[in-house]
């Protein structure tokens, strides 16, 4: 009864699964009706997600919540792999010098940037629609579905006109974070939860330095650059579009800085916190 009625009230799953599949639509005719075949890489993504999805439910667990974690676990693991490689071939065949200049960052695109953007971007897809799909959301805006609108716009966009590519790739390095929140997730669903044992403590250490480094303390970065660069890019929507993103992306930042703070407070005090679920 409860799920029903809350379907009922849902008032953001409709929206949010409207503009997913004009999204679909969009790249479908890019590929279709453009010939952009190198787009391909977005459908690619969506359904080596998917096909994970079904291989956890089918032989590890048939709950939605777990597969989504595992699934979103394995992306991150590749996604940030693909940025450390990406960034790690650059450096080693050009060098640093004028790798992250504004010619380079705004039209250029690293070798494997554009194919590593797509896959990502269809990881993007597939989870709002599993989420969407399984009721994995809450709220009147859930702020995931929203993360996930923001990056489809973003990504979708400069792989139409071919710009900021590399831009995001460095944006994707947040991903490194996300493995250590995804691990937590599925350590937790897992029933280990010792908040004093060393792997534990090792985890949230991890965790932080990652959230410092990798998400708050590179997206800080990459909006100063933008915000320092900002007269090089033209009267274009390029630099609104990407402001846009990464203020949203700093706002969510914040907020799941706070989460992870609280987070860590009631593990390390579970008995004062027994009446809360995370």
């Amino acid at each position: 009864m409860s799920r029903t009625r809350a379907q009922k009230e849902d008032k953001a799953g409709p929206f949010f699964l409207a503009t997913l599949v004009l999204w679909f639509v969009s790249v479908l005719f890019e590929i279709l009706f453009h010939r952009r075949s190198q787009l391909l890489s977005i459908v690619a993504g969506c359904f080596f997600y998917q096909l994970a999805n079904w291989v956890v439910r089918a032989f590890v667990s048939r709950d939605p919540l777990f597969a989504n974690t595992s699934v979103s676990l394995l992306h991150s693991t590749i996604t940030s792999s693909s940025v450390i490689f990406i960034l790690a071939n650059q450096w080693l065949k050009n060098g640093s010098i004028g790798m992250f200049e504004h010619s380079q960052l705004f039209g250029g695109t690293w070798p494997w940037a554009y194919p590593a953007l797509c896959f990502s971007c269809g990881y993007f897809a597939y989870d709002q629609w599993d989420m969407l799909h399984y009721g994995l959301y809450s709220g009147w805006i859930p702020s995931i579905l929203m993360h996930h609108l923001i990056l489809l716009i973003c990504f979708t966009l400069a792989l139409y006109r071919n710009v900021t590519i590399n831009y995001l790739i460095l944006t994707l390095i947040c991903e490194l974070h996300s493995i250590f929140l995804h691990v937590r997730k599925v350590r937790r669903m897992a029933g280990v939860r010792d908040a004093k044992s060393k792997i534990v403590m090792a985890e949230w250490v991890l965790n932080v330095v990652t959230y410092i480094v990798a998400r708050a303390g590179a997206h800080l970065l990459i909006t100063a650059k933008l915000i320092w660069d900002a007269p090089k890019f033209g009267k274009g929507i390029e630099l609104p579009l990407a402001l846009f993103g990464m203020f949203g992306m700093n706002f969510l930042n914040a907020f799941l800085g706070i989460d992870l703070f609280h987070a860590f407070k009631r593990e390390r005090n579970p008995q004062n916190t027994n009446s809360h679920h995370e």
